[in-house]
């Protein structure tokens, strides 16, 4: 299994992008690709050639669902496994988000110093 390194965080909050930049890069040591929409998104996906999509779920224009939903039309990201990260965290929610294709869900707020480890272990859970 490859070791995580490329993020790409799909975020419009600028004080979320913030506080999860630092955790992931500083903290994690990711390299992190920042999208502050889902058509931001779309332009730079594949040309980042991220390992990881991070995707925000409730965004004004393209949500989360609708933006892993472009991405996977596109050949480079059509395979990349996605995390969601949102306040909406019923059973049911979550289970409505993986039926989208996320690997899996992360509850916000998020805690900055356990971020970096909790991707860490999606990802070498489901690679």
């Amino acid at each position: 299994m490859p070791e995580l390194t490329r993020i790409l965080y799909i975020e419009d909050e600028p004080d979320i992008q913030a506080v999860a930049q630092i955790a992931l890069e500083s903290v994690g040591g990711f390299k992190v690709k920042l999208c502050s929409s889902g058509e931001e998104a779309l332009e730079n996906a594949a040309a980042f050639a991220p390992q990881l999509l991070l995707l925000d779920v409730m965004m004004p224009g393209m949500d989360g669902q609708t933006t892993l939903a472009e991405l996977r039309k596109i050949p480079e990201t059509s395979n990349i496994p996605a995390i969601f990260m949102t306040a909406k965290v019923q059973p049911q929610e979550i289970e409505q988000l993986l039926t989208y294709g996320a690997i899996d869900v992360i509850a916000k707020p998020f805690d900055p110093m356990t971020l970096a480890s909790t991707i860490r272990e999606i990802w070498s859970n489901n690679t």
